[in-house]
């Protein structure tokens, strides 16, 4: 396992250099050095590794979202309106829908898997697009119109509203039947995550004024308190949902609310932090990719995810048609809004080992979709949010 690691390390710093000399960003030579890495051209990942793997990405997703929280201010939501709302789940919704008719003409899925299919394709990125929209924030770039913020917190919420899509689907192909109260889970997921963030941020910022503890062990007992908040959500398998992702986002958010030089004090420390773990997440999710299945169907599978985007880039457009944001701005925030990594790597294979015919097809989808839109997404933001952005 050190090994392992020692590897993704040393092999990932230099992928992300030549990145960096080309003008890419660094998280595609994490990527290709998982690849790279894995199981499907020099397979030097331990077993040990590729068991904790799922672990490892979520705490680096903790970093990243508690950054994201830290950073974001309920009055930079304000100003793009229902917007905000709107990006959480319009543009998953039209590209589910997309997939819908797509997918049954290009692949010859039923309706059903064909929804599946969506479901697994739907989520955006958080861990592309939220380290990039904080460097437009540093940076300056958008922050007035709000645009930075208002892709970070949609980015974060629509995975929930995904991944409870496909869970109901997924258990209706299986057994048949379909629980309509299942879908409660979307808005108890959202309402539980938020509402206990806050509780618990506001109830922090009392304890770590009281208590005048070191910054690192403030901030170790908030990944404790992340941690539990996740086995929260994985032990809440009924109609209540519960996401502890959006609950750590809510509690440091809430912390930035009550007392902004804590907040500011607590993003220094993650940004350092977040060096070594965004090696370690996209390089694991490089590691998870299956090469041999995004070659095994040939180019169509391609074409259906292309075309879906449109689906997704169209719900976009709608979701914003009411801010005041100018074409280039509307354009930078559809293309932010494609990038799709983590959540495929975690659900891609879940229909397939349930038994669903149409789940190596979908497995096949959900890697080629990682390798084509991930690069795709982070290439767009790093090149154009110069020319279509305003900076403060």
């Amino acid at each position: 396992m050190l090994f392992s690691f020692a590897m993704m390390i040393l092999v990932g710093v230099v992928f992300a250099m030549i990145m960096r000399k080309v003008g890419l960003p660094n998280l595609l030579g994490y990527l290709l050095t998982g690849i790279i890495l894995g199981p499907f051209v020099f397979n030097v990942i331990d077993t040990t590794t590729f068991q904790i793997s799922s672990d490892i990405r979520q705490i680096a997703l903790m970093i990243i979202l508690m950054r994201a929280g830290l950073n974001l201010q309920i009055s930079d939501l304000k100003k793009v309106g229902s917007s905000a709302l709107l990006m959480c789940f319009v543009p998953a919704s039209f590209e589910i829908l997309g997939l819908m008719i797509l997918a049954p003409i290009f692949l010859h899925l039923d309706l059903l898997n064909a929804a599946i299919l969506g479901t697994v394709l739907a989520a955006v990125s958080p861990a592309v697009v939220v380290p990039l929209m904080l460097r437009l924030m540093d940076e300056g770039y958008g922050t007035k119109e709000g645009i930075p913020q208002l892709i970070m917190a949609g980015a974060s919420m629509d995975d929930v509203y995904v991944i409870v899509l496909f869970t109901s689907l997924l258990t209706l192909a299986k057994s048949g039947e379909f629980n309509a109260l299942s879908l409660l889970r979307i808005p108890t997921s959202i309402l539980f995550g938020i509402v206990s963030g806050i509780v618990l941020g506001y109830i922090l910022c009392k304890l770590y004024r009281l208590l005048k503890l070191p910054t690192g062990i403030e901030l170790a007992s908030m990944f404790a308190i992340g941690m539990v908040l996740i086995t929260i959500e994985r032990i809440m398998t009924g109609m209540i949902g519960f996401s502890g992702l959006l609950a750590i986002m809510a509690l440091t958010a809430t912390i930035r609310h009550i007392k902004p030089e804590m907040a500011d004090k607590y993003s220094a420390v993650l940004a350092k932090l977040w060096q070594p773990a965004e090696i370690f997440l996209f390089a694991l999710v490089g590691v998870s990719v299956r090469i041999d299945y995004a070659l095994s169907f040939g180019p169509v599978v391609l074409v259906v995810i292309i075309l879906a985007l449109v689906f997704r880039i169209l719900g976009v457009y709608l979701s914003i048609m009411k801010t005041k944001f100018n074409m280039k701005e509307r354009i930078f925030t559809m293309g932010a809004y494609l990038p799709k990594a983590t959540v495929q790597a975690a659900i891609g294979g879940l229909a397939l080992e349930a038994g669903l015919a149409s789940g190596e097809l979908i497995l096949t989808a959900a890697v080629t979709a990682i390798l084509f839109t991930a690069p795709l997404g982070a290439i767009f933001i790093s090149l154009t949010y110069r020319n279509f952005l305003q900076k403060v």
